[in-house]
């Protein structure tokens, strides 16, 4: 369970463990991954600290966490995201690091656990993305354009590890109470002149729900696609959303 310390990602160690597994969380703050452990229902919880801005640091990391506990069949991709911003403002080494953050280590970690899901003959590799994937979100240059390519090896891995009996999915939250939205909601309004409450009410407002999401109800969508009941979904891109996107 990648960057599973808070928010969205500290969810969904939850709501794996109560669905009875044992969770790795995957993170940088030992101390935060301590307490989380502590907490969590269930047992068998360990966690496992590495910079995602460090791919040889992910890579050894959980190479030596199959070493020493075995296979392990559920892999959840959640990073947190890049700085806002305007794509023309943005810089190129900008995207390089969002892609090694993202994408690298999404592929590297595949790549460590694929071996084992495949021997068993069951694998879950369930990404948190975005729905920008559907419809770029405004001021989110750099993430709009990692997200996207996220979601296009996430599909193309589905298509190769399906006979396998290995799924793929993108969970596609949309606003949803966490820090990182707090955070994005404080600089716009700040960039307006206007007071955060107020724009967090204007934002909501044009959500067909009316509101934010809490982060449980997106970890209970990444919950089912990481269940046996999911195994004939893949290759898909869920959102989450309360009905924001208006594509089909």
């Amino acid at each position: 369970m990648c960057g599973g310390t808070r928010g969205i990602g500290r969810a969904v160690a939850e709501e794996l463990a109560r669905r009875g597994a044992s969770v790795i969380v995957f993170a940088r703050d030992a101390a935060a991954m301590d307490r989380v452990c502590a907490e969590l229902p269930g047992s068998g919880h360990a966690w496992l600290a590495a910079d995602f801005h460090d791919n040889e640091a992910v890579r050894s990391g959980a190479a030596a966490e199959v070493r020493d506990r075995g296979p392990i069949q559920i892999l959840i991709n959640n990073t947190g995201g890049p700085p806002g911003g305007p794509i023309a403002d943005a810089a190129p080494e900008a995207f390089v690091a969002a892609f090694r953050a993202h994408l690298v280590n999404n592929q590297i970690l595949a790549q460590t656990l694929i071996p084992g899901m495949t021997a068993g003959g069951y694998g879950r590799i369930v990404n948190i993305v975005s729905t920008s994937v559907r419809e770029p979100i405004a001021g989110l240059g750099v993430s709009n354009t990692v997200r996207a390519a996220v979601a296009g090896w996430a599909k193309t891995l589905a298509g190769e590890l399906a006979r396998f009996g290995i799924t793929v999915n993108n969970v596609l939250p949309g606003y949803t109470k966490t820090g990182r939205l707090d955070a994005i909601i404080a600089g716009r309004a700040a960039a307006a002149g206007r007071s955060a409450e107020e724009l967090a009410r204007e934002i909501a407002a044009q959500i067909p729900a009316g509101r934010f999401a809490e982060a449980w109800e997106v970890a209970a969508a990444v919950g089912f696609l990481a269940s046996p009941a999911a195994g004939y979904i893949t290759g898909t891109s869920l959102p989450v959303d309360g009905g924001r996107i208006a594509a089909l």
